[in-house]
């Protein structure tokens, strides 16, 4: 191969081509001279014919190519003349004299001569003028050019000797042992040059890839010769700063030498003068420089006249080239600082920073070129503002190994062997791709070949080559005579480890060049005899040059470095982790602190390799555990590093250290650690890079993600990439990647079998590489998704390409955007998308173009619910097209090319042309085709032109053509859409739940025909106006299946109102009519409500008159349709029949008295009317009080609202006084004085009431009024007054009135103010006092003993955190007490937590009467005794009187029987967190377990000694009678069971066990089952969250198959498998009788559910099922719900926690009318969405006895919640309602908000939107007055005087 400085270039013919120009241009100015002069060289006879040419330029012309005939003799004569008797421009003079005076030299080997002198006085032609002296012109400018002419050559012989092909003897001598790599003829690198304008806008962010570049992805890299470095590309006279940048053996410093060659050789004429410095021997310098010592002290001293040739280099600085060499290698600081202030003098002494930067800046030798290379490193700040030209050598491409290889392998006759196996060897070639590791490789090669004809082994990574050729080079020194490996190494092992830390030493000091005195004498013998060293001159100063010493190579000293740290017994691991961790050098994104130590890390990682562990004990003489001690320690440090967060560099370089270890393992980890995507931006990655990476990504175990964004990349990384497994998604974002890209890229597409998505976008890529791509990807069956948006495709070849997509069986997306691609390219995609047979969508829109496809599937699945079984084999699955063609440019005449492709595909679903230009005369030519093109859901026309005609004639095609379901027009908004009858979002059909109707004319003959599918047509915001109203309505006439009808928006008025009433009678399927903000009046409102009526299918009825009209009416269908439920068997078809209500809704209208009154006489008149609500309406008390006198006249009315309107006081008495105006009211309530809802029932029979008046501000003034008011009504249940502001005497007027009351009562007081009063009717015995948190003092507590000894009545008492202490409790069991039957007292203060049993018991014997219970549960600071009193009971004088008689000794010794005694009735024993001592336990076995009647004994979340556990356990064999045994939360211990088991055999009449939270294994339950067998009344069983697994799950299903009386069981939270779940779910189904099966968190899964299933017909009792957390799906949640219909009875279901799926809930909820006593669902996290939500919701309507509904944690929108909003009024006994952590918005929370204000009984809401606890009242029938705290003894008195005393 040539180099870049062709030699035709060189010689005579081409230097005077190039000069001819200029040449032409100057000497047609001067054609005598020319003339005159041409006469000395050329015949007289030659010149003769040039008289006749007048054209001086012609005669020039001639003259010229006379004088190049003649000879190059001739021509160099002629040219050494002009220069020195003519005034040329310099660069002319320079390259004449180039030429000729090269020639002279080289033919006479003169250092002196004429032609060889240069000028450089002013431009211009004219006779030089005569010196002042004798001297001639030419002699003067001789002597002014004899000294720079005598210092060039004496340059050029320099450079020759340094860098060209004469060599010293010592050289050639030295070229024996040499490595090849530096003395072998050049071969041509691969430059890559960037423009380098992105340097001079310098930013502060860091970027990822190499700083010394600008972002790839933003310039334009253009491959590059080497003479195009020096192409002038700035102003003449303005220094040039070439930047070369590459990474380590990229050949860099050899290029420099053969530039320096070329020069020498003449190849660079535009250089008079070349100079080299390299930055490792700068480095040495510690004194200042001026530029003169820099340029003859540090390179080469003039012989003479120094000063004269300097200033001819400050004169002629535009043809001088001054090269750096290694700035990376530089070990001072370069930054701004460096550059001199102002401009410095040539004189001025700098540092060699300052020197460098001054003559980048053009400070120093303006007008030169200066030339740097380095390693990728940040740039020094002043260089990103002065570079003028960037580019990067990249090294060898796969042309330029071979060329290589060739040329290294010449002799051998395996010279082509060699070569093919570099090239069948993939990661060999990538590393040859380096020329540094190029010439190691073929070392290796050379000498494997040499030994092995035939079978050849090459080390696998870099560290290893070079392991190897060090290997090599000691044998091919020592010859194999000398023994082995270990042989060798053991020779020369004092040298190798001399010359390691030598390497380290330097690197670690920043030192690159070693002086004689730095290396011992054995170790540079050895360096140098193997040519690991170089040999050379060091210039300082002036004088003489010192020998210097390097590494042949950096990277060669960084292995040796790492090397040293492995073999070294000075380096602990510690040391060696220091060394090794990356941070110090990952510091910042784009600087190294270690400069020096780019391959450092890579080599330790390769030393940590197991194919190197031999190698390292041989040199270090240690064991193998030592070795691999340090390996591991790399190896650790390593696996940590991928843990960190690391950008794309780092990413490779870590990649090249895992690839060095070799060690899959570690390949692995780390890969595992990645994140499993890899992304890398900005940075050239070269196959090295690949290899490394692929090596890492296929050695895990996961999928990955590979993104290259704007890196420079080699297509030979394409090839690595091939071999790439592991690879799912694959993106290249590059300018760059063009056509030759794509190509390669599909070369190796087919080796990555993982890849599912491919992106090649923001490229360069025509049409003719998409192809070639598709063509590959069509081979990777596995590819879904195909990315090449942002490239260069403008008029692909469609049919073949979708040919080719068709074939590929997954594939989902391809996407073409941002092509530029042309309207009939698009039409023609759209025609081969629709003809495609897995295409499903082609989405266009301007730029945008993606086409999808059916995917792995491909085809439509079948139905579930086809309608006939038997045609199911007869069905064809079809596929859906989704066609959108958005903003095209589609205009009228595309009309009918549009209508052909639409009608070619017979499954469109959607048709998007929005955006276009179709016009009316397009849109008008498409529908009228409609009725031949299949479209399934939509076809969207908007923003394409419509005038009103065109709207005319989409109204038209719900005529013409019978699948259009729906219309949607906007003219203001510029929509049109079109639905269709397939889309079942648009669906008009009811719910199969709610009945519908049919019209009489329906009913004689209509029948059995099949209805018309309704139609929805929407014209909003189209101004239409009165005026326009009888087109429209002649449009819509013709359309008599019209079910939506939506005007909103418009412009018509009370006259355009009036007139469309009339028309309604014509459509008799409308369901729904919207005329929102249609500027209506009043007399609109009043118009309406007597539409209510004359139209007497109208359902609801909203109105708003308010900020934005709403007018929406509702009608009943009049369509005869057959409900699907199963438990419905008939429909429902004469809507006067059926007590069906109806609603009006007026909001936010101000109506005065008479409108109300007005209003009133309207809706008094409408039928069926149930529902009035009057909100928002700023009603007046005259208003509210004509409405209530109106209320006995609105027959049907269930609910008045009046809500937002602020009432008077007087108008809340006014509100309560409507139970005596109408008898049907069951409730008056009003809420904050704003809020009022009054319920009326279905008939006037006696009923109690209810008044509910809360935070209304109620005071004194009005309770007498209000008294009166309730006094009037005979039915009074209940009263609510909370939070008002009745203050003392207003409480007192209230308790006074309790006498007028007919009906009993019990009392609360509270020491927040709240006395509460329940009322009940005089047959109910029951009267409760309950006294909470009242904070009473001594006084009031004797007070209130004194009161209650005079309650004789009471049946229940409860004090709670009452301030009452342990002797006014005594006090107060004394008191009470009652005539005859049961008293329950219950007592919670703090004390009762910190007593103990006994004188708790002290405390409970002081009662009155015989105790029966006893609670005690200390969590709650409960004290609770159960007394009866006999017919004759012992005075409590008598009583107390004997007790004082005792002393203290007797007392205590008569305590036990005194406890004997009184609890010889008792039945009932419960003790929770108590602190059983040992003679606590004693007395509770001794005494109070035999005692006769206990029937019940529980003592739970206790604590007792392991021998009183036993005691108590013994004592329970006394218990003969008991019942209900409860030992939950004890702990019990393995060897307790057994002694259980025996009390077990004394209890023949226990009915519930529970042994809850008691870690019972299945041993002890086996034991525990063994013991049920003989129990054959037992009711309940509860074993829960114990380690129950199958075994004694399965004994225990042994003994319920004979446990017929079994009600309830309880084995939640055990661990059970789905095995032992349906041995369980077998024998329960012989339990006829249970209730109440409870089995949570036991992960049964669908087949335990399942079988349960299968057994629920026999459990017809069943009352409570909870499976929460159970693991079921959907087919296990399908069964269950199917068959969960026959339990009619259940009160309580919870699913929660199962993922069951949609169709489960759909199948729960249409059984849900079966539960009539259904009180809770709990539904939590079991994935409710909006759709599931609407079949719950139908349900719930049929539920009346739902108390609690939980759905939170699921996927409930605005929608679900709406649904759920519409059946709450329904569900009147609702208390709470969960739907915490769904999708509500503020839309849905809202109305669930305004419907729950129906449900009176509802208690709080929790919704997604947090909302705050729902405003009702206190629940249960009570009447609740918040007074003021200074009111209790006032309280108290009253006591005396309720009804509670009687």
């Amino acid at each position: 191969m040539q180099p870049p400085f062709q030699n035709d270039d060189l010689d005579l013919e081409a230097a005077i081509a190039r000069a001819r120009p200029q040449l032409l241009e100057f000497l047609s100015h001067h054609p005598n001279w020319l003339l005159t002069t041409s006469r000395r060289f050329l015949p007289g006879m030659v010149l003769n014919g040039l008289d006749g040419i007048t054209d001086h330029k012609g005669k020039v012309s001639v003259l010229l190519d006379l004088l190049e005939k003649a000879g190059p003799a001739t021509w160099k004569q002629f040219a050494q003349s002009l220069c020195m008797e003519c005034n040329l421009p310099l660069d002319l003079e320079i390259l004449l004299l180039s030429f000729a005076g090269e020639g002279n030299l080289s033919q006479k080997q003169e250092a002196h001569t004429d032609v060889s002198a240069w000028s450089s006085v002013p431009k211009g032609f004219a006779q030089r003028r005569h010196c002042s002296n004798s001297v001639s012109h030419k002699d003067v400018k001789q002597q002014r050019l004899d000294s720079p002419v005598k210092y060039q050559h004496l340059l050029i012989d320099s450079v020759r000797q340094r860098y060209g092909s004469r060599r010293s003897a010592g050289a050639a001598a030295q070229e024996q042992t040499q490595p090849l790599a530096f003395n072998q003829a050049f071969v041509n690198l691969v430059i890559q040059q960037s423009k380098a304008s992105r340097l001079k806008e310098r930013t502060d962010k860091p970027r990822e890839g190499v700083a010394s570049a600008p972002k790839p992805e933003e310039c334009a890299d253009t491959a590059m010769k080497v003479s195009d470095l020096f192409r002038s590309v700035v102003p003449s006279g303005t220094t040039k700063v070439i930047f070369l940048f590459g990474k380590p053996g990229t050949g860099k410093t050899m290029l420099m030498h053969w530039i320096c060659q070329k020069w020498a050789e003449g190849a660079l004429p535009q250089f008079l003068f070349t100079f080299l410095f390299e930055f490792r021997q700068l480095n040495l310098l510690k004194r200042k420089l001026t530029l003169k010592e820099l340029l003859f002290d540090l390179f080469l001293q003039p012989e003479d006249s120094p000063d004269a040739v300097f200033q001819y280099l400050l004169e002629n600085a535009s043809h001088t080239l001054i090269i750096f060499d290694g700035l990376d290698e530089f070990a001072a600081n370069m930054d701004m600082s460096s550059s001199s202030k102002g401009r410095p003098t040539p004189t001025s002494p700098m540092s060699i920073s300052k020197l460098f930067a001054d003559l980048c800046h053009g400070k120093l030798l303006p007008g030169c070129t200066v030339l740097v290379t380095s390693r990728p490193k940040r740039l020094p700040d002043f260089l990103l503002n002065t570079v003028d030209l960037l580019a990067e050598i990249w090294g060898f491409d796969h042309e330029k190994v071979e060329e290589y290889v060739s040329r290294y392998f010449h002799r051998y006759s395996f010279k082509e062997q060699a070569i093919a196996h570099l090239k069948n060897n993939t990661k060999l070639l990538s590393m040859c791709l380096i020329p540094a590791l190029c010439y190691v490789v073929c070392i290796c090669l050379e000498y494997l070949l040499l030994k092995h004809q035939m079978s050849v082994e090459l080390p696998q990574t870099m560290t290893q080559f070079y392991i190897k050729m060090l290997l090599i080079f000691i044998n091919k020194q020592q010859g194999e005579h000398v023994g082995g490996e270990e042989a060798q190494l053991n020779c020369n092992r004092k040298a190798i480890l001399g010359l390691c830390d030598l390497a380290l030493k330097g690197l670690e000091d920043k030192k690159l060049v070693f002086y004689v005195g730095d290396i011992p004498e054995h170790v540079k013998e050895f360096a140098s005899l193997h040519g690991l060293l170089t040999v050379f001159e060091v210039k300082t100063n002036g004088s003489c040059p010192e020998t210097g010493y390097a590494f042949v190579h950096l990277s060669l000293q960084e292995f040796f470095a790492a090397l040293c740290l492995m073999v070294s017994k000075r380096v602990d691991k510690n040391y060696l982790k220091k060394k090794f961790s990356l941070k110090s050098k990952w510091t910042l994104k784009n600087e190294t602190k270690t400069e020096f130590m780019e391959s450092f890390h890579i080599f330790l990682s390769g030393l940590s390799s197991k194919e190197c562990r031999t190698f390292l004990m041989l040199l270090a003489e240690q064991d193998e555990a030592w070795v691999q001690d340090k390996q591991d320690t790399i190896l650790q440090s390593l696996k940590k590093l991928a843990a960190t967060h690391l950008t794309g560099p780092k990413v490779i370089e870590l990649c090249h250290c895992t690839f060095e270890t070799q060690d899959l393992k570690v390949a692995q980890h780390i890969a595992s650690l990645l994140n499993f995507k890899y992304e890398f931006k900005n940075f050239r990655l070269t196959p090295l890079d690949m290899s490394a990476l692929v090596f890492v990504i296929n050695s895990g175990q996961h999928l990955t993600y590979l993104d290259f964004a704007g890196c420079l990349m080699d297509i030979d990384c394409l090839e690595v990439l091939a071999g790439c497994e592991n690879v799912e998604h694959l993106s290249f974002r590059s300018r760059r990647c063009g056509d030759d890209f794509a190509a390669a890229l599909s070369k190796s597409l087919q080796g990555m079998g993982s890849l599912k998505k491919l992106e090649l976008t923001g490229g360069s890529m025509t049409a003719e590489g998409m192809t070639n791509l598709v063509q590959a990807s069509s081979q990777c069956l596995q590819l879904e998704e195909i990315n090449l948006q942002d490239n260069r495709i403008r008029d692909p070849e469609v049919k073949r390409v979708m040919d080719l997509f068709s074939r590929m069986e997954k594939l989902k997306k391809i996407d073409l955007s941002s092509n530029d691609l042309s309207l009939n390219a698009v039409l023609l995609l759209a025609k081969e998308v629709v003809m495609c047979q897995n295409a499903t969508e082609l989405h266009v829109r301007k730029d945008t173009v993606i086409i999808y496809f059916s995917g792995p599937s491909g085809k439509v699945p079948r139905s579930l619910h086809l309608r006939w079984e038997e045609k199911k084999e007869h069905v064809t699955p079809t596929r859906h097209v989704k066609l959108c063609l958005q903003d095209c440019s589609l205009s009228s005449q595309h009309a009918e090319e549009i209508i052909a492709i639409l009608q070619s595909c017979p499954s469109l679903s959607e048709v998007d042309l929005s955006g276009n230009k179709l016009g009316d005369e397009g849109c008008s030519c498409l529908l009228e085709s409609l009725t031949w093109i299949s479209i399934s859901k939509q076809l969207d026309l908007s923003q394409n032109h419509l005038s009103v005609n065109g709207i005319c004639s989409l109204l038209k095609s719900v005529n013409t053509c019978q699948k259009v379901v729906e219309v949607q027009v906007s003219h203001c908004c510029e929509t049109a859409v079109l639905r269709f009858t397939e889309d079942t979002e648009f669906s008009s059909l009811p719910p199969r739940e709610e009945p519908v109707f049919s019209t009489d004319d329906q009913q004689n003959g209509d029948e059995n025909q099949t209805p018309s599918a309704s139609k929805k047509i929407r014209l909003t915001d189209s101004r239409f106006q009165a005026s326009d109203l009888e087109k429209l309505c002649a449009v819509l006439k013709e359309c008599n299946s019209i079910s939506e009808l939506d005007l909103s928006y418009n412009h018509l008025g009370d006259e355009g109102l009036l007139q469309l009433f009339r028309f309604l009678p014509n459509l008799k399927m409308l369901r729904s009519l919207k005329l929102n903000d249609n500027q209506i009046s009043l007399n609109s409102v009043f118009f309406l409500a007597q539409s209510l009526s004359t139209l007497e299918h109208i359902k609801t009825m909203n109105l708003s008159l308010g900020h934005m009209q709403v007018v929406h009416l509702t009608f009943w269908e009049r369509i005869r349709v057959r409900s699907t439920s199963r438990w419905r068997s008939s429909f429902l078809v004469h809507p006067k029949h059926e007590a069906k209500g109806r609603c009006f809704r007026l909001k936010d209208c101000r109506v005065g008295p008479e409108d109300v009154t007005r209003l009133c006489h309207i809706l008094a008149q409408c039928p069926q009317l149930t529902e009035i609500d009057l909100s928002g309406n700023s009603l007046s008390d005259q208003s509210i009080e004509r409405l209530l006198s109106f209320l006995p006249y609105l027959c049907h009315l269930t609910l008045l609202s009046i809500r937002n309107t602020t009432f008077s006081p007087s108008c809340m008495v006014l509100l309560i006084n409507s139970v005596n105006l109408c008898e049907r009211i069951r409730m008056v309530e009003v809420r904050s004085s704003k809020n009022a809802f009054l319920h009326l029932g279905a008939s006037m029979r006696s009923q109690k009431t209810s008044c509910r008046l809360t935070d209304c501000a109620i005071g004194q003034g009005q309770i007498d009024e209000l008294c009166r008011v309730l006094e009037q009504h005979g039915w009074l249940a209940e009263v609510d007054l909370s939070r008002n502001q009745l203050g003392d005497e207003g409480l007192r007027c209230l308790l006074d009135h309790l006498h007028q009351v007919p009906v009993t009562c019990s009392l609360n007081l509270c020491s927040k103010a709240t006395l509460i009063i329940k009322l009940t009717s005089r047959d109910d015995p029951r009267k409760i006092l309950r006294l909470s948190e009242c904070n009473f003092q001594p006084e009031h507590l004797e007070k209130l003993c004194l009161l209650l000894e005079k309650c004789t009545g009471l049946t229940e008492y409860i004090s709670s955190n009452n301030n009452m202490t342990v002797q006014a409790a005594e006090r107060l069991l004394h008191s009470l007490r009652k005539n005859l039957g049961p008293l329950k007292i219950s007592i919670e203060e703090p004390w009762v937590g910190k007593e103990s049993i006994t004188n708790l018991l002290e405390l409970a014997v002081q009662a009155c009467g015989n105790i029966t219970e006893i609670t005690i549960c200390k969590e709650k600071t409960l004290f609770q005794l159960g007394v009866k009193f006999p017919h004759c009971l012992e005075k409590v004088e008598s009583v107390v009187s004997r007790l004082h008689l005792y002393k203290p000794g007797i007392k205590h010794a008569c305590f036990s029987q005194r406890v004997l005694e009184k609890c010889a009735q008792l039945q009932k024993l419960r003790w929770s967190h108590v602190e059983l001592h040992n003679d606590e336990a004693e007395m509770l076995v001794r005494i109070l377990l035999p005692l006769p009647e206990l029937k019940k004994f529980g003592l739970t979340s206790s604590s007792i000694m392991p021998t009183g556990i036993d005691y108590l356990i013994t004592g329970l064999q006394n218990c003969q009678a008991i019942e209900e045994l409860n030992l939950g939360y004890m702990e019990l211990s393995s060897a307790a069971i057994p002694k259980l088991v025996l009390g077990f055999r004394e209890m023949p009449s226990l009915k519930r066990l529970i042994l809850n939270h008691n870690n019972i294994s299945n041993d002890g339950c086996s034991r525990l089952t063994e013991a049920l067998r003989n129990m054959r009344y037992m009711e309940e069983i509860n074993l829960s969250h114990n380690n129950i697994g199958d075994p004694g799950l399965m004994n225990l299903a042994a003994v319920l198959l004979e446990m017929q009386n079994l009600k309830r069981i309880d084995l939640s939270g055990n661990s059970p498998s789905p095995a032992g779940g349906e041995k369980l779910m077998e024998a329960l189904a012989y339990c006829k009788h249970i209730e109440e099966l409870l089995l949570s968190r036991n992960v049964f899964g669908d087949r335990t559910a399942v079988k349960l299933a299968l057994c629920l017909p026999h459990m017809t009792n069943l009352r409570i099922l909870h499976l929460q957390n159970n693991n079921i799906g959907p087919a296990g949640g399908m069964e269950l719900a199917r068959a969960l219909v026959v339990c009619g009875l259940l009160e309580e279901i919870s699913l929660s926690e199962n993922d069951l799926g949609e169709e489960s809930i759909h199948a729960l909820s249409e059984g849900l009318p079966c539960f009539e006593q259904l009180r809770k669902i709990d539904l939590k996290l079991c994935g409710v969405t909006d759709d599931a939500s609407k079949s719950l919701s139908h349900g719930f309507r049929q539920c009346p006895s739902m108390e609690e509904i939980i759905l939170s944690w699921n996927a409930l929108g605005d929608g679900g919640a709406q649904e759920l909003a519409s059946a709450l009024p329904g569900m009147e006994k609702l208390k709470m309602l969960d739907l915490e952590k769904n999708r509500i918005g503020t839309r849905g929370a809202t109305k669930l908000a305004e419907e729950l204000a129906k449900c009176p009984e509802i208690q709080f809401i929790r919704s997604g939107l947090q909302m705050q606890i729902f405003p009702a009242p206190i629940r249960g029938r009570v009447w609740q007055q918040k007074a003021a705290s200074s009111c209790t003894e006032r309280c108290l008195d009253a006591l005396s005087s309720s009804q509670l005393s009687r």
